[in-house]
């Protein structure tokens, strides 16, 4: 769970978890990724008889990274640091709820650990203006990569999927994304979103936009290869056009003195932006196949400042 400040909301959401699942279904170890929060832990908050859930540790960042790159350095930590049979990913705020947990875990059940399994999310609760935006995301999203965006970070992984995804540059930027581009085999179950259970959400427009492009920045060398072909495809419709112009201006009668300049130039304008864009994803997405950029299994012990257990099972 990657968190920031949301201490009483990450201790009731553990408390519910523990309720909601059975201690015959698995037992938890619970890794807090505290994301440069400016309130401190407080343990106590934390000691309670729980029965499904073994140990709570906290891992301080040096500072806030984000929910994507706390839950990089979180995955790497554990695949690093543990070793279990499988990891849930999630939020501390209840917007996850005990019962999607169950539901993940009985879906992975179903698969003999064989698939990760992620929350599907049918609706959204946030105003229309954001749903909106989300549906042009969406839409841009599918357009730019062919895949189309159903999911979020809630998910449970088998553990061995780490040995993967730790090496991944792409687990920096978004944590579904690199899943989808990891090529793992992955399945969804629709679960409803729960609501926060304290406090208000930070995550404001900015936010959401630079995390949308995180998504789509994963799929780069797609991305380039699309708007290639995109910006190849107008300049040949320029070219064409260029020469309807000619065509039109030499063998009719149909053209307005002067028009046949003023097209062909804006065309031949057109045409040549069209090539220099082009020749700019080429040169893009061939730097991109060199470029190693953040490996988490590598780089990610820079970020961390201290792993505390707050609570362990007696």
């Amino acid at each position: 769970m990657p968190l920031r400040d949301d201490w009483l909301s990450a201790a009731e959401l553990i408390r519910r978890i523990d309720k909601a699942i059975s201690p015959d279904a698995c037992t938890m170890h619970i890794l807090l990724v505290d994301d440069g929060s400016a309130q401190a832990c407080d343990s106590n908050d934390f000691q309670i008889g729980f029965s499904v859930v073994r140990a709570i540790r906290t891992l301080r960042l040096r500072r806030n990274l984000g929910h994507q790159r706390a839950i990089a350095i979180g995955l790497t930590h554990i695949q690093q640091t543990t070793t279990c049979d499988a990891v849930v990913v999630m939020d501390a705020d209840g917007e996850d709820t005990p019962e999607g947990v169950a539901q993940l875990l009985a879906a992975y059940s179903a698969n003999r650990g064989a698939k990760a399994v992620f929350a599907e999310r049918r609706r959204r609760s946030e105003g229309i203006a954001f749903r909106c935006f989300y549906l042009l995301y969406r839409f841009l999203h599918l357009c730019f990569t062919g895949i189309s965006v159903r999911v979020g970070n809630f998910s449970i992984l088998p553990f061995y999927y780490l040995n993967t995804l730790v090496v991944m540059s792409e687990l920096w930027n978004h944590y579904a994304a690199a899943v989808f581009r990891s090529r793992l085999p992955f399945t969804m179950v629709p679960i409803p979103r729960g609501t926060r259970i304290a406090g208000a959400s930070r995550m404001n427009f900015v936010a959401l936009v630079s995390h949308g492009l995180s998504a789509i920045s994963v799929f780069g060398d797609i991305v380039g290869v699309r708007l290639l072909i995109g910006s190849l495809a107008g300049s040949l419709l320029a070219g064409l056009g260029i020469v309807l112009v000619v065509v039109i201006r030499l063998f009719t009668e149909r053209a307005i003195p002067g028009w046949a300049t003023y097209a062909t130039g804006m065309l031949v304008v057109i045409a040549i932006q069209m090539i220099t864009i082009a020749a700019g994803f080429t040169f893009f997405v061939l730097s991109n196949r060199t470029n190693l950029g953040f490996v988490p299994l590598r780089d990610y012990l820079l970020f961390v400042e201290a792993a505390v257990d707050v609570y362990s099972h007696e």
